[in-house]
């Protein structure tokens, strides 16, 4: 009877140093510096005709090995996907014990001509081969079986989540269809940037580490500068340094960046995370609804050639205008309550209704705010602004001109999610002064998100600053939207992860 027992992972790691040690024995260097490509797999299928004798160099990840005895066939996988080879002992003399110590994961270099098999599949016919990388752990790859009836069964999956977050170059090697998100992701960001520096506003960039962090209700993270032997902070937003900019004359100016904010994870909270951040003199946020709605089409039209987004079982359409909703207005639709002339106490009874737990809440912005994500936030389906915020939500954006207890504010919703934020920005020294001190008492409450006194802030403002719109928008969100994924670590590479439990 045949056995079946299949080898340890020990086993494997063993078997593939001891085919190191056979390359190296034979002369063959294992790690080489570089090999000339002149093609990929993608251009190879795309520009074969039948007949015409295409010579091609290409590079590759062995993905599947199909050896019988002086010819073999191996699909190698390169940037562009994958495509089959073709090795004759007669063609590549002694190289070809080489290629039977090779393993899939091994990185190879091949050069031959393009020909189409016998059941029809463009391939490779091997002249030379170069080993460019020994892989010396075996890759996960799935196995699949298809029974007499045709359903195929799939083994040994490399889709443990949490493991493919950890190991992306794995993921990436495995399951390369993800790269398309990845692509997706660079695509937005520089159609966005084109948007934005078509329209006449300076990319700059401002301090990563803070002597006050600001802009955002969040906690930082905290680090230490020995030679200034001073505490300093990881940025939590840009919004102070930028505004500082248009004090000082720019007629429009923004920033992509990363942020840092030292709270809690879940599938749209990363502690670190991309932001744009847009601050434009002389307009205000009615004329920022309107910029907002005119990039987002942009980005549409420029990166997906289209305006309508099949997003789970939702067709999302961002062709402007977008629907204006009172905050204020549509939380007293849902509860009844006018949470601008209601008390403390009137607040927290009607969070409890909605199931809020209220044990570390302390304020009526908080009690607002949750109230808000409760009842109105997960209905927010089709691109919709949410306008003129509570004023204890607003330390940084003016007072409305015409409503009282609110700011001028919005911000944009698409299923249900939060993608950007804007004001009209505050520019009164003085009225800023007397927002950072009600958010000290919010502090001195147990707000630990509450903003700080930023001194030279103040002092900016004070020389002068033109009226303002700002806007932020989270990178990582719109990627999740705009390619259909559920979690923000589906859309960054690297995300943070708990430390790796040794075995």
């Amino acid at each position: 009877m045949e056995n079946t027992v299949q080898p340890s992972f020990n086993e494997l790691i063993k078997r593939r140093y001891e085919e190191l040690d056979e390359i190296l024995k034979k002369g063959i260097l294992p790690f080489e510096y570089s090999f000339n490509v002149n093609s990929d797999s993608e251009k190879i299928k795309s520009n074969f005709v039948e007949g015409n004798e295409m010579n091609v160099s290409i590079a590759g990840r062995i993905m599947a090995i199909r050896r019988m005895g002086k010819a073999s066939f191996a699909h190698i996988q390169d940037h562009k996907g994958r495509i089959q080879i073709y090795l004759k002992k007669d063609d590549i003399g002694d190289y070809y014990d080489v290629f039977k110590l090779m393993d899939i994961g091994d990185i190879v270099g091949v050069e031959g001509f393009v020909f189409k098999t016998k059941t029809g599949e463009i391939s490779v016919h091997t002249k030379t081969m170069k080993l460019l990388s020994k892989s010396l752990l075996p890759l996960p790859i799935a196995k699949e079986v298809i029974d007499e009836q045709g359903n195929k069964t799939i083994f040994d999956q490399f889709s443990d989540k949490e493991l493919r977050y950890r190991r992306r170059y794995l993921d990436l090697i495995v399951n390369p269809e993800i790269k398309d998100v990845f692509i997706k992701r660079s695509k937005i960001i520089s159609s966005m940037r084109n948007f934005l520096d078509s329209n006449g506003y300076l990319e700059v960039e401002t301090p990563v580490l803070q002597p006050l962090y600001g802009g955002a209700a969040a906690r930082p993270f905290i680090t230490y500068h020995n030679a200034l032997d001073t505490q300093l902070y990881l940025r939590i937003a840009d919004e102070l340094y930028l505004k500082r900019l248009i004090v000082g004359g720019f007629n429009g100016v923004y920033e992509i960046s990363k942020d840092f904010r030292n709270e809690g994870m879940d599938r749209s909270h990363n502690p670190e995370f991309t932001m744009m951040e847009l601050y434009v003199p002389y307009k205000d946020y009615n004329w920022m609804m309107e910029f907002v709605e005119s990039m987002f089409e942009h980005i549409c039209k420029n990166v997906f050639n289209t305006l309508e987004f099949q997003i789970d079982d939702k067709l999302i359409n961002f062709k402007a205008p977008w629907k204006r909703i009172s905050m204020i207005e549509e939380i007293q639709n849902k509860t009844g309550l006018n949470v601008l002339n209601c008390t403390l106490d009137e607040l927290k009874d009607t969070a409890k209704k909605f199931g809020i737990d209220i044990t570390t809440i302390n304020t009526k912005g908080k009690l607002i705010d949750e109230l808000f994500s409760v009842t109105v936030e997960t209905e927010l389906i089709q691109p919709t602004f949410i306008i003129d915020y509570p004023i204890e939500l607003s330390p940084l954006a003016k007072k409305h001109r015409s409503k009282e207890g609110v700011v001028e504010r919005f911000e944009g919703y698409v299923m249900g999610r939060e993608i950007c934020n804007a004001f009209s920005e505050l520019n009164d020294p003085i009225d800023q002064r007397k927002r950072f001190e009600e958010q000290v008492k919010m502090r001195e409450a147990g707000d630990e998100e509450a903003h700080q006194v930023d001194e030279d802030f103040l002092r900016a403002l004070e020389y002068g600053m033109p009226p303002t719109a700002g806007l932020g928008i989270g990178i990582d969100r719109i990627v999740m939207l705009f390619t259909n994924q559920p979690s923000i670590r589906d859309v960054i590479f690297f995300p943070q992860m708990k430390p790796e439990v040794k075995s």
